[in-house]
């Protein structure tokens, strides 16, 4: 029998209204998050990773409660959590906690850190329960943080300090899910990995499942379990790092992982990228069929009117929505492809 996983999102779907005109109707619709399904076991981290603009920081936020849904389930411990009033959300959001991208902005710059981090264990009536000032001190140590420090103000610290108080924040009603929301982008790249290990030690000691929503492909591959590849809004390659690494089949994928950087600079020169034609299309007006197709060094006409299903191909490892899914070819890395 298969365990119910921590967090399913069934077809989810974030649509933000185009208003236009004096009496300000609706004319359209930005279509966000446009169909969005996977599942997260308990203790596992899935990485969703795509250009910025396609929708994976929306879902985080639909996720979290702090956007509305258009359409769609998201189930929570097996509880479908979509809609739910603010006060039946609070329970919820114990054990599902979300750390933001930029770590300043999130953070109230009038209060200190000490009282930032104790404010969940306040609003939930915990703080006594969970051991005052002493439970407070535990979190800042657990983030690599003096306590110490806690009468100080968010502008005394650097980037990497301020998101391990963010990351302390979070972890104060001991949740069982973080959304990451691209909880590095913002760091100086030597910050980077010590979050990124500091994440890992923290799962490892506290059981924690993650949602790591990212652009750097690198990071995800070294954090996930398994990867989601997303486009315009929609999921297009799901497996597990390895697979999607070495036997990646979607054409975006491809590009994607060919844009990743060559640390070792006597290596470069000894890969291509893959160049593709075009800017991502507006998601207020996606084209039809296969929203990838525009761009697409495979596209042929079918994938101009029949949007392909997320689906399991025969002899991939991963699953792909793609009507020609498949390993890169010689032939298309000459054809699309710079010296980099």
């Amino acid at each position: 029998m298969t365990a119910t996983p921590l967090l399913q999102v069934d077809d989810l779907k974030v649509h933000f209204p185009i208003k236009a005109g004096i009496l300000r109707r609706q004319v359209g619709s930005i279509r966000a998050v446009d169909g969005v399904s996977f599942e997260v076991p308990a203790g596992e981290t899935v990485g969703l990773v795509g250009e910025s603009g396609c929708g994976k920081t929306t879902t985080g936020r639909a996720i979290a409660g702090l956007v509305k849904v258009t359409a769609g389930s998201i189930f929570f411990e097996g509880r479908d959590i979509t809609g739910l009033p603010r006060h039946e959300l609070r329970s919820v959001r114990r054990n599902l906690q979300y750390v933001f991208q930029d770590p300043y902005s999130s953070l109230n710059p009038i209060r200190t850190v000490g009282d930032i981090v104790a404010e969940p264990l306040r609003i939930h009536g915990l703080y006594e329960e969970y051991g005052g000032s002493d439970y407070v001190d535990e979190l800042f140590s657990l983030v690599g943080l003096s306590p110490t420090l806690q009468n100080r103000y968010p502008r005394e610290f650097s980037g990497g300090q301020r998101q391990r108080i963010g990351i302390a924040r979070a972890l104060a009603l001991k949740p069982k899910l973080l959304i990451l929301d691209e909880p590095i982008a913002a760091l100086d790249v030597s910050i980077q990995a010590q979050i990124v290990n500091l994440l890992q030690d923290l799962q490892q000691e506290l059981g924690l499942a993650y949602v790591f929503i990212a652009h750097d492909l690198a990071v995800v591959r070294h954090i996930s379990d398994r990867m989601l590849v997303m486009y315009l809004g929609r999921i297009v390659e799901e497996g597990d790092k390895t697979s999607i690494y070495r036997n990646a089949s979607h054409p975006y994928t491809h590009s994607l992982l060919s844009a990743v950087p060559i640390p070792d600079p006597g290596l470069r020169g000894s890969r291509s990228r893959i160049v593709l034609e075009g800017d991502i299309p507006s998601p207020a007006n996606p084209p039809s069929g296969c929203h990838f197709h525009p761009r697409c060094f495979r596209a042929q006409e079918i994938c101009r009117t029949v949007a392909p299903e997320l689906a399991d191909h025969e002899g991939l490892p991963t699953r792909a929505a793609c009507h020609f899914a498949g390993p890169l070819m010689p032939v298309e890395i000459e054809r699309t492809a710079e010296k980099v």
